[in-house]
């Protein structure tokens, strides 16, 4: 398979302190990946190897087939960074028509693409606006669709959802599902765990510079799931009906009149309700428990930072 990102052992030291202690990674092709992990964990040290601002220590890695740095592959690369500083004497149609130029594109390409990003990040009535006047979610979008100005093959987003409302972080995520759709790469990293969760194709936890667990976001909620399960009135022999329930799956327990178990298999849940009834139990509810991103995230990453 050809990747986008493809990463071995790359390290980065400055001044003999680990930022990035060997990462491993492989992000595939049209594909919306998350970044994440604790802060210090080295993601921004990683995005800026990936794109060519900080040279790697050891370890190798490409980018769009080639190696990091390479222009070629930079010619296609889209990037919002986290803090940015923008030219606020500019226009929002300057500042697009300006980057457009950096990126070499020609003036009848720039002249349809940078109204149709104004108008597709809501900004159309704001093109003739100075930034210096805009609100930070204007920033936001307006350095989202600079992002994408010159069609990227992979774009890189460092929060792109900070500072905007539910409105604004909509319109965010359903341009990210238009790109991916149009087969570009989108590289995530965010704080907002439920926006990744339902932007994301793949996630990876890192820590320390190294990835610790890949997950693919469809997985969540498969194989072990906790279930809470309320009957009528609990028989005297709680301890028998424990054992009894371990049989299909494991942890059993009783908490505030309810049932807890956590089964390795889904399937099995029908087979668990007719045993129940079967014992002379009344079964009101057999709730599965999802398990979300963020609790992933505590259980693999640790408490011992936040994002």
């Amino acid at each position: 398979m050809s990747y986008t990102i493809e990463t071995s052992h790359l390290r980065k030291e400055y001044n003999r302190k680990v930022a990035v202690a060997d990462l491993d990674l492989q992000v595939e092709q049209g594909e919306v990946f998350g970044f994440l992990g604790p802060n210090g964990a080295g993601k921004t040290t990683s995005i800026k190897m990936f794109l060519g601002l900080a040279a790697p220590t050891k370890g190798e890695a490409r980018l769009l087939g080639k190696p990091i740095g390479d222009p070629a592959s930079r010619d296609r690369v889209g990037f919002l960074p986290e803090h940015f500083r923008f030219h606020d004497w500019l226009t929002g149609e300057e500042f697009l028509q300006l980057h457009g130029q950096l990126y070499g594109m020609r003036d009848v390409d720039r002249q349809q693409r940078v109204p149709q990003l104004l108008k597709r990040v809501g900004l159309e009535e704001h093109a003739d606006k100075k930034l210096r006047g805009y609100s930070k979610g204007m920033l936001q979008r307006v350095g989202l669709a600079m992002a994408l100005l010159n069609r990227p093959a992979v774009v890189f987003l460092d929060e792109p959802t900070s500072g905007l409302d539910p409105v604004g972080r909509i319109l965010v995520r359903d341009i990210i599902r238009e790109v991916r759709g149009e087969g570009t790469t989108v590289f995530l990293n965010s704080h907002l765990l439920s926006e990744v969760e339902v932007t994301c194709d793949r996630v990876v936890f890192i820590k320390r510079g190294t990835v610790i667990k890949s997950v693919a976001l469809n997985e969540i909620g498969q194989g072990a799931t906790p279930v809470e399960i309320r009957v009528g009135s609990l028989p005297a022999d709680q301890a028998q009906l424990l054992a009894a329930l371990n049989r299909f799956g494991h942890e059993a327990r009783i908490d505030d009149d309810r049932l807890h178990l956590i089964v390795d298999d889904q399937n099995r849940l029908p087979e668990l309700a007719r045993w129940l009834i079967g014992q002379g139990l009344d079964l009101y509810a057999m709730t599965p428990q999802h398990v979300s991103l963020e609790e992933m995230f505590l259980q693999i990453v640790g408490t011992d930072g936040g994002l």
